[in-house]
C-alpha cells in the first residue's frame, strides 16, 4: 500500500493509504442513451515561456493523447472551451492550431467533437455589435472547416456591448442564419466568467432564461442544443422542459450532473462538463450503466465523483481548470504541472493535496505509487515537507 503524508488546511498533517487502483473498463463507443462530451484542457509545453502575457506554447503530442483517453471511455470532446483556458491563456492562433488538430483526429477515429467558436481573438473595446458578429463568423469559419460541430460560446465584448436583448437577438440570428449544421449554444454564467453578468439582456435569470428561449424557438432547426453553465439545477430542470421538441439540454452543472443526467422520467440532460475531462473512467462507466438499466452501477460511479467535482469547481469557479491540469499529471497523463499562462498557481498546494484525497476516494488513482511521487514532489516544491 502506497502512503503520504498530506498537509491540512491552517496547519497539521494527515497521512493518507492510497486505494489500490480501480479497474475502469474502457468502451469500444459512446453511450446510446445519452450524449455526451468532456471539455478537455490542454496540456503546457514545459520548454516554453508559459507565463502571464505570453502566447500558449502546447504540447502537442500530450494534449492529443488525453483527448483519446477521452475517447477510450466514450466521450466526446469538446475543445477549445472555457477548460482549455479559452480567455485565461490560449490565444487565438494556438486556438486555431488546436481545432485542427483535435478535430482531425476525432475525425480519424470516428469519434464526436465540437469546438468553441467565440469572439476572444477581438479587442476587449469592441465597439459595435457589426464587429462582435464579424468575429463570431472568423471563428465559425475555423471550426466548421476543420470538420467539427460548432459551440456558439458566450462572448465578453457582446455582454459589454450589448445594451439589451435585441442586441443579442441582432447577433445570434445572424450568426445562427449561417450555420453549416445545427450548433450548441452556450450559455456560460458569471461563476465560470463575472464578464458575463447580464447574459442575454438581463441580471434577472428569469428574464435571460425568456430571452434565450425565444432564440431557441426560432431557430429550432439549427440548434442541436443549449449548454448552460449557471450550477442551478432547478432553473436546468425547468429550461430543459421548456425547450422546443430535439433540442438537447446539455448540463454544465458540475456540481449536480449524476441527479440532471439521470432525468425525472419526462426529461433529462445531456452532458458537457469540465468534470468529465478528470473523472472519464467514471463517467463512462456511469453513463454505459445508464444504457443497461443498472442504477446502482451508475449510482456507485458516480456518486463518489461528486465531492471532487465540488471541489475542484469551488469558488472562484473560473480557476477549476488547476485542478483539472493537477489532476492529468497525478494520473500520468501528461509530463508535468505546468499550464499555460502560469495557471498552476490559482489553487494552493494545500488544496491540491485534498483534490488527491477526493481523487483517491474516487477511485480515480490509476498508478498510487506515480500520484504519490508526484504530490511529494510538489509538496517539497512548495517548502511543505514534514
Amino acid at each position: 500500500m502506497t502512503a503520504i503524508d498530506l498537509p491540512l488546511p491552517g496547519g497539521g498533517w494527515e497521512t493518507l493509504t492510497l486505494n489500490e487502483p480501480r479497474v475502469w473498463p474502457t468502451l469500444d463507443g459512446p453511450a446510446s442513451s445519452r450524449v455526451a462530451f468532456g471539455a478537455a484542457h490542454v496540456v503546457a509545453d514545459p520548454w516554453g515561456e508559459n507565463v502571464p502575457g505570453s502566447p500558449a506554447q502546447v504540447d502537442w503530442d500530450s494534449t492529443l493523447a488525453f483527448r483519446r483517453h477521452l475517447f477510450t471511455h466514450g466521450l466526446g470532446v469538446a475543445e477549445a472551451m472555457d477548460t482549455a483556458q479559452r480567455g485565461m491563456g490560449l490565444d487565438w492562433a494556438t486556438t486555431q492550431e488546436l481545432i485542427r488538430r483535435s478535430s482531425a483526429q476525432a475525425l480519424e477515429l470516428g469519434a464526436r467533437i465540437a469546438s468553441g467558436a467565440g469572439t476572444d481573438h477581438l479587442p476587449a473595446d469592441v465597439a459595435t455589435l457589426d464587429a462582435v458578429t464579424a468575429g463570431y463568423l472568423e471563428q465559425l469559419e475555423v471550426v466548421e472547416g476543420a470538420g467539427s460541430q460548432a459551440i456558439i460560446m458566450a462572448s465578453r465584448q457582446l455582454a459589454r456591448v450589448a445594451t439589451g436583448p435585441d442586441d443579442y437577438r441582432t447577433v445570434y440570428d445572424t450568426i445562427l442564419r449561417q450555420v453549416d449544421q445545427p450548433v450548441i449554444l452556450h450559455w456560460l454564467g458569471p461563476a465560470f466568467d463575472p464578464a458575463l453578468e447580464g447574459y442575454w439582456g438581463s441580471s434577472d435569470v428569469t428574464a435571460a432564461t425568456e430571452h434565450f428561449l425565444s432564440l431557441v424557438r426560432d431557430h429550432a432547426d439549427r440548434v442541436d442544443g443549449v449548454k448552460v453553465s449557471l450550477l442551478d439545477a432547478d432553473h436546468e430542470k425547468g429550461l430543459r422542459a421548456a425547450l422546443p421538441e430535439g433540442v438537447r439540454l446539455y448540463t454544465g452543472d458540475d456540481f449536480n450532473y449524476p441527479e440532471l443526467i439521470q432525468g425525472d422520467g419526462e426529461h433529462h440532460s445531456d452532458a458537457l462538463l469540465g468534470i468529465f475531462a478528470a473523472i472519464a473512467p467514471a463517467a463512462g462507466a456511469a453513463l454505459r450503466a445508464l444504457d443497461e438499466g443498472d442504477m446502482a452501477a451508475y449510482d456507485a460511479a458516480f456518486e463518489p465523483t461528486l465531492p471532487l467535482a465540488r471541489h475542484v469547481f469551488k469558488a472562484p469557479t473560473f480557476y477549476y481548470k488547476t485542478g483539472i491540469a493537477f489532476l492529468a499529471w497525478l494520473c500520468g497523463h501528461q509530463p508535468g504541472f505546468t499550464m499555460v499562462g502560469g495557471l498552476q498557481s490559482a489553487r494552493s498546494v494545500v488544496d491540491l493535496a485534498h483534490t488527491l484525497r477526493l481523487a483517491d476516494a474516487a477511485g480515480l488513482i490509476p498508478d498510487p505509487d506515480l500520484a504519490a511521487r508526484r504530490m511529494q514532489s510538489l509538496l517539497d516544491t512548495a517548502g511543505l515537507s514534514r
